[in-house]
């Protein structure tokens, strides 16, 4: 009798602790960009991928959580989260203090990206200075947009706005605007990997700034905090280089990684 009550007590305590595990899983809805390559898009086979969709499939992993991952273009997933439709986004957000101020909640650094200028392959423009009197191409609300809006009345040109790569690639390419201005990394996979007739200008790149994955009200400091300890834990274990280097190459993946660590160092320190 004393057996059978202990086994019986026993399942009852394992079906619990299976119950509490379940009500206790976290799931959450992100939204991201459509095409933003190489940081999430559309592959030959169909299948959404990129940096972001494997870092965060990753820390998700670490981390214990689950999630669905909505492409919706960056300004829909900015609106999604600000209406509370998604509870985080990651899409190649630069951290910036004015985006902060505005009410973004960023993770920890996950990239670190400069911006640049692109002209079409056979163009005469070799810098900002042959820019005045033309009109350049940029993303609306990205860093890009940004750049080129702190450069327009020094340099003398006109700004026109596009909602995604692709389209500003081929504005540049069918003479629409002169040239465009985007994150380096994006752009020099892009060029590379879609035969584009662009070039990347040499010595038109910003200090730049770390991409964040971003929550926008108090209520996501929890998926933030869970996003920050599965980044510094695949950091540690080699994941997030070999996620990067499959993208972007084992050179470029090192470095992104050897500045992560530091970064976590000198945040200990």
């Amino acid at each position: 009798m004393k057996k059978t009550l202990a086994l019986l007590l026993t399942a009852v305590m394992t079906v619990s602790a299976a119950t509490t595990v379940f009500a206790e899983e976290k799931h959450f809805t992100i939204a991201t960009d459509t095409v933003f390559k190489p940081f999430e898009y559309t592959d030959a086979n169909g299948e959404f991928v990129g940096i972001d969709v494997e870092l965060l499939a990753a820390i998700a992993e670490d981390q214990g959580f689950t999630y669905d991952l909505n492409s919706l273009g960056w300004d829909s997933a900015i609106a999604a989260c600000q209406a509370k439709q998604a509870d985080g986004m990651i899409a190649g957000a630069s951290i910036t203090d004015e985006r902060k101020e505005s009410g973004w909640i960023f993770s920890d650094g996950y990239f670190d990206a400069t911006q640049s200028m692109t002209v079409k392959a056979d163009s005469d423009i070799a810098g900002f200075a042959d820019l005045k009197g033309k009109t350049v191409g940029v993303k609306t609300g990205t860093q890009g947009a940004s750049y080129a809006e702190s450069l327009k009345d020094e340099y003398g040109f006109e700004i026109t706005y596009f909602e995604d790569s692709p389209t500003m690639y081929q504005a540049v390419i069918g003479g629409q605007v002169v040239s465009c201005f985007e994150d380096t990394p994006i752009m020099a996979s892009s060029i590379q990997d879609g035969a584009l007739p662009l070039k990347l200008l040499e010595d038109t790149a910003n200090e730049g700034a770390p991409y964040g994955f971003a929550v926008f009200n108090e209520e996501g400091q929890e998926l933030i905090d869970l996003f920050n300890a599965g980044l510094k834990n695949i950091v540690e274990n080699g994941t997030y280089e070999t996620i990067v280097a499959k993208y972007l190459g084992e050179e470029t993946a090192a470095s992104a990684a050897a500045a992560m660590k530091k970064d976590a160092t000198d945040a200990a320190a």
